[in-house]
């Protein structure tokens, strides 16, 4: 497992990252500490979680998440094994249960950090995120941005930034980042920094086979500002390990339980799929490994954050560091790319 430092920090991630999201949901305690367990004996060791998880939204659940990590950390000591990222809530998403009210004002923050820390067990996080931005942005699905959305909104990165400060400075966040931000967005973080001094170290958004938007203009921004990526769903939901191809419905799979989460399921993405699954079985590779080394093979991703439900599939997202996609290989995933670009933005 390769190690490198996140830009900006002293941050030294693997390059597969381990996500959380369906503990507490999909997953039990135990699981969860099963996968922890795994993940450390074979040197993955960043970990990231956020004080909405597990997903979906639930206010039964809401928190059970971190609660699990924290009573790992409580019963291994392994804190100073790990780096361990989390995430504030945003508003704009219909998650009141979280916290009213749910924005970024310095109070936020305080309340949402503290009651992660308390969860977690823990006294610091290596890594804060903004979970996405207050303001209204084409995330999540969603391809055409609202133009006269945001008039209501008055902008406050620096606002931001400076209640981030104080909790950097307190010891209780050494670095910050974005999550599903824009070019725009990123920017203008990056143009306070340089004249206040706090930077957003890393963005992390939805990046895969199906959807590959950021490559349109916040690669441009990641290598000229230096920030880290870390690309979240590599997998789309697990569409792209190709269990849901002609229709299949697994039993107790993401997609199954939760028929909501359409993002990657249009005929369109479907087409792809079906594509980047022929192309694999062509090299002797699972879609798995193919989608997974796509991710990790990009210049401009930090980590590839991975999710999985069961040890199995666990095995084989960490194992996937250690395919390499040949240029052959990749000539055809871009042919493949210019036939269906961006089925699932």
């Amino acid at each position: 497992m390769k190690h490198s430092l996140l830009p900006n920090t002293d941050l030294s991630v693997s390059e597969i990252c381990l996500g959380t999201m369906t503990w507490g949901e999909q997953n039990s305690e135990v699981e969860a500490h099963e996968q922890l367990n795994y993940a450390i004996e074979n040197d993955a060791n960043f970990i990231d979680t956020a004080e909405m998880y597990p997903i979906p939204a639930n206010p039964e659940t809401q928190g059970r998440t971190e609660s699990y990590i924290g009573s790992w950390l409580k019963q291994t000591g392994k804190r100073k094994d790990i780096v361990l990222a989390s995430k504030i809530a945003g508003p704009n998403r219909k998650m009141s249960h979280i916290r009213n009210p749910l924005d970024f004002s310095k109070a936020s923050i305080e309340k949402a950090l503290h009651d992660s820390l308390k969860r977690l067990q823990t006294d610091y996080l290596d890594l804060y995120q903004l979970h996405w931005p207050e303001r209204h942005v084409n995330v999540f699905g969603i391809r055409e941005y609202s133009y006269g959305r945001n008039a209501e909104w008055e902008e406050n990165f620096e606002v931001v930034l400076d209640a981030l400060q104080e909790f950097v400075k307190a010891g209780k966040i050494r670095y910050v980042g974005l999550s599903n931000e824009t070019p725009w967005g990123a920017m203008k973080y990056a143009e306070i920094a340089k004249k206040d001094g706090l930077k957003m170290a890393t963005i992390q958004n939805a990046y895969n086979l199906l959807n590959r938007r950021d490559e349109i203009a916040l690669t441009e921004v990641l290598e000229k500002e230096n920030y880290g990526y870390l690309a979240y769903s590599p997998l789309a939901f697990g569409v792209l390990t190709g269990k849901y191809l002609n229709n299949a419905k697994p039993e107790k799979s993401r997609v199954t339980l939760f028929p909501s989460y359409q993002r990657y399921s249009s005929d369109a993405s479907r087409k792809a799929t079906k594509a980047y699954h022929q192309l694999a079985s062509e090299y002797d590779l699972s879609l798995t490994q193919l989608a997974l080394a796509f991710v990790n093979q990009q210049p401009f991703v930090s980590s590839t954050i991975i999710g999985a439900t069961n040890l199995q599939q666990l095995e084989e997202n960490i194992n996937s560091a250690m395919v390499t996609l040949s240029p052959e290989i990749l000539r055809k995933i871009e042919a493949i790319h210019r036939e269906q670009p961006n089925p699932a933005p």
